[in-house]
């Protein structure tokens, strides 16, 4: 297949450049090492993380290009080596703690002797290679031949980071203009907090009318960014998910639910609280009061997240199916260019990539080493083998999901944990068929969907650095090996981090906790979640209509000829996330409306002055947020410090809690006004 008409690279496939070379490839190493400790971090910690590929391309643009002098295919490798430790970073936080949480056992978890650095090692690099592995055939058919209709914002915005760089003038200062008022606005709000962080408006559950609703917005400028530069259409498939999540199911659950306690009762099922006697959990559960603080999370974490994993992981289904035909294409086309390869190797640059054999027998000894390392659980070598066999098969299905959905939304809002839900499930079911039901299996689950949700995760970040070198001129074979070095190198880091973490402190042994994991510090609320389903379906003790509800309501979309996965994906995440990317798909889609109006074309629209302010307020939102959480991770101190200069209460007493909040919501709206007038600025001719 060759390249779409008309698209030239801004490197061309016949230039000779360095590329791939030590200085690049040890740069990018530390720069995950840094990258992945700070996410396993905030994973554990708030149950999200931050992206790394456009940080690293600012790091690389400002240190590599002015003190090492390198090339813009060098400053790509660089990012893309180390943009391999955020998805692994979640993917570990997000999973393999469940081994902490799984049935008791003789006074343990039945999965706590697996919870050791090597086992943590070894599924982190797995799972990494797998995502990476199964990309090397899809990247014709995803990154090349769908260019036109899969933007990948964060491979986009990291493009034009670096040739904004290497061009250098008025470009570069506009998408450091929208770095450094991001960097800004983000200090104000995670830092001082000046700038409430989430400002919501919520009804009563006992309200007559509309109990339970719930409109919030985490107006951070990465959010802002990332709708300006996926557009008004996906952005808006994506909020009017979680408005039926929020504007209708918690509603009309809240009508027919009166007692609070029986939300809470199956908080306690899911694992999000330890009993109804406990406070706390989500929601903010009061167990002399019998009520929640915000009944709205309650009900989202309680039944309506079961719905949207239920609506993901068909959604899922139906976009493999659509996709199969594209994907049959692209490996027939990757089997001919290795034809081609031994024939005459006429090849351009831009369009080798790592053998398929490497593919196939890459599997395959995937599956052998499952099958024989000692430190993954299994009872026997055949039980293992069929580990090995599901995470091959499961991988290849949720590799190309993954892929697709960070192609539309990007990888920041990649619902990878419903993904590794449906894995979870689906393995549980396989395992209940052949008679495996039981507590001694729960620990080769979680292997399975542990390795998957790398998997998954490290195919979204290895997609959208594809697409970043196909839009900057890279090799891919180049970069599909830095990314193999920068999953193994990740790795090594991101296990000690998590068992660094995990260590509790004085006051913790006093209490009697044995791991920091679990506790109030580090809740690590997704493997909590995972191990509860696990031990739930593998008992057969799991809320399954909740499930269904949300395979049909994918049904439902697809019929009504709408994507599904883009509306589920709204479905399963809150509106808080979703919203403020709608605000900036509405810029997007009112400025292109004016534009056209006007007459106005942009030759090279990847390279307009509105998505080059929307990439610097990507990128340095999430520089931010890697920063705060390397200042807070390692420190007590640091954090007490900081929490000193917090002036939310301040405000909150001199201003009233709701006008705290209305003033956060006018710092938003002030960055989208900016965002708006500079998209709306002529261009200067840039010259590609």
């Amino acid at each position: 297949m060759s390249e779409p008409a008309q698209f030239k690279p801004f490197v061309s496939p016949q230039t000779q450049m360095k590329e791939f070379s030590v200085k690049a490839i040890v740069m990018g190493c530390i720069m995950g090492c840094l990258f992945g400790a700070a996410n396993v971090y905030l994973a554990l910690k708030a149950g999200l993380t931050v992206s790394a590929s456009i940080p690293i391309a600012v790091i690389a643009i400002t240190i590599g290009r002015k003190l090492l002098k390198t090339t813009i295919l060098e400053n790509n490798i660089i990012q893309t080596t180390g943009s391999a430790s955020e998805s692994i970073a979640s993917g570990v936080a997000f999973t393999l703690p469940g081994f902490l949480f799984l049935s008791m056992m003789n006074g343990q978890s039945v999965g706590a002797d697996f919870f050791n650095y090597m086992t943590i090692l070894i599924l982190a690099i797995f799972g990494g290679l797998l995502g990476t592995l199964m990309m090397i055939p899809l990247r014709r058919s995803l990154i090349v031949k769908e260019h036109a209709t899969l933007p990948y914002p964060e491979g986009t915005a990291c493009a034009s980071v670096l040739k904004a760089g290497e061009k250098g003038g008025d470009i570069a200062k506009t998408a450091f203009v929208g770095l450094g008022v991001a960097m800004l606005y983000a200090f104000l709000q995670k830092v001082l907090h000046i700038i409430a962080e989430t400002p919501d408006y919520a009804t009563k559950l006992a309200n007559k009318y509309f109990p339970a609703a719930k409109v919030s917005g985490e107006i951070t400028p990465e959010y802002l960014g990332v709708g300006y530069i996926i557009g008004p259409r996906i952005a808006g498939t994506l909020v009017a998910g979680s408005v039926l999540s929020w504007l209708v199911f918690h509603p009309l659950l809240a009508t027919l639910i009166h007692d609070q306690t029986v939300i809470a009762e199956q908080l306690v099922k899911l694992g999000y609280l330890k009993d109804v006697q406990t406070a706390g959990g989500p929601g903010g559960w009061n167990p002399i009061t019998h009520v929640f603080d915000d009944s709205a999370d309650a009900i989202y974490r309680a039944y309506v997240r079961q719905i949207g994993a239920g609506a993901v992981a068909a959604g899922g289904f139906i976009t493999l199916l659509k996709t199969i035909p594209t994907i049959i294409t692209s490996f027939k086309e990757s089997i001919g260019s290795i034809k081609n390869k031994k024939e005459g190797n006429t090849q351009l640059r831009t369009e080798k990539d790592l053998s398929l054999k490497l593919v196939l027998f890459g599997s395959i000894a995937l599956i052998a080493l499952i099958a024989f390392i000692p430190m993954i659980p299994g009872d026997s070598t055949g039980s293992k083998l069929l580990l090995g066999v599901l995470v091959v098969v499961f991988g290849a299905f949720f590799v190309t999901v993954s892929s697709r959905i960070v192609g539309l939304i990007g990888t920041t809002n990649n619902p990878v944990s419903g993904m590794t839900i449906a894995t979870v499930m689906s393995t549980c079911l396989v395992f209940i068929g052949i008679g495996w039901s039981g507590k001694t299996y729960e620990p080769m689950v979680l292997v399975v969907g542990g390795m998957i949700c790398i998997a998954a995760a490290n195919a979204g970040a290895t997609s959208q650095d594809l697409k970043t070198g196909f839009l900057v001129g890279a090799t891919p074979r180049n970069q599909q090996i830095a990314l193999f070095i920068g999953a193994i190198v990740s790795s090594l880091v991101i296990g000690i981090t998590i068992k660094i973490l995990d260590k509790p402190t004085a006051d913790m042994v006093a209490q009697g906790y044995t791991h920091a994991i679990g506790t109030d510090k580090f809740p690590g609320p997704q493997a909590t979640l995972m191990a509860t389903l696990i031990k739930g379906i593998l008992s057969f003790n799991l809320d399954w209509q909740f499930v269904f509800v949300g395979v049909a309501l994918a049904v439902v979309m697809e019929l009504c000829g709408v994507n599904s996965l883009s509306f589920a994906i709204g479905v399963y995440l809150p509106l808080s996330t979703t919203l403020p990317i709608f605000c900036g798909g509405a810029i997007r889609g009112f400025v292109d409306w004016r534009k056209k109006r006007k007459g106005e074309v942009i030759a090279e629209e990847d390279l307009g002055k509105g998505n080059l302010f929307a990439t610097g307020l990507v990128a340095g939102g999430a520089l931010a947020g890697v920063i705060v959480a390397l200042l807070t991770a390692g420190s007590e101190s640091v954090a007490a410090s900081l929490q000193k200069i917090n002036l939310e209460h301040t405000l909150e007493t001199a201003l009233g809690v709701d006008m705290y909040k209305l003033l956060g919501v006018i710092a938003f709206a002030l960055m989208g006004l900016m965002l708006y007038r500079i998209a709306m600025k002529k261009h200067d001719g840039i010259q590609a």
